[in-house]
């Protein structure tokens, strides 16, 4: 069984809200957690092959000069497989960085073995006092000590990490959980909030 703290958690930069609308990845940032601590770090910028609009440059600081300087999407995210290997992933709002990767995988006619969870969606359930599940929002929340711009892949994938292993500490001292598995945090998005509690208490 997967342990919870042994994951890629990974972000997206993109140039809209869809592939299926012709939308591109700008930028990919990831970190490696083994054992609840990032060992390792992954970002790099790739050219989508069109230009960005004004309103993607100001929401992300990826103008398109520094894209005209990057390497294709298809080569970057070949590398980006391998950094994964066989690893689960984990992103804030999965849905929309799933729907990212898979569609610049197929265009490389790649794909992942691993699982994929949402930090969000665990966040609506382990956090539910939080203002709200936005990322900056759970950051501010749990007091982590933050330096960087959000809406950029590697800084974004940094923070999701901290949330996401807050999370998992708060079920073990408050279910007396030894060893998470994804499997169980997987379980959970899908468990209404209302039973949750019953959920972990019941959980062997």
């Amino acid at each position: 069984m997967s342990d919870a703290n042994n994951i890629v958690i990974f972000d997206f930069e993109t140039t809209g809200l869809s592939p299926k609308m012709g939308d591109r990845a700008i930028e990919i940032g990831a970190v490696r957690i083994k054992n609840g601590l990032v060992v390792e770090r992954f970002q790099a910028l790739m050219h989508p092959g069109m230009r960005v609009n004004s309103f993607i440059e100001n929401f992300t600081g990826i103008s398109n000069e520094m894209l005209a300087e990057a390497q294709p999407c298809a080569v970057v995210m070949d590398n980006f497989c391998d950094f994964i290997d066989s690893d689960n992933l984990v992103a804030h709002n999965a849905s929309f960085d799933k729907s990212f990767l898979d569609a610049e995988l197929q265009r490389i006619s790649r794909h992942y073995s691993g699982q994929i969870s949402c930090s969000m969606l665990l966040a609506r359930r382990i956090l539910r006092d939080a203002p709200n599940h936005k990322l900056g929002t759970l950051v501010d929340y749990l007091n982590i000590q933050s330096e960087g711009g959000y809406h950029r892949a590697l800084f974004d994938s940094e923070m999701t990490a901290q949330v996401w292993l807050a999370m998992i500490t708060k079920i073990q001292h408050h279910y007396k959980i030894p060893t998470v598995s994804f499997a169980l945090l997987q379980k959970l998005c899908k468990t209404p909030a209302s039973a949750v509690h019953r959920l972990l208490s019941n959980w062997q």
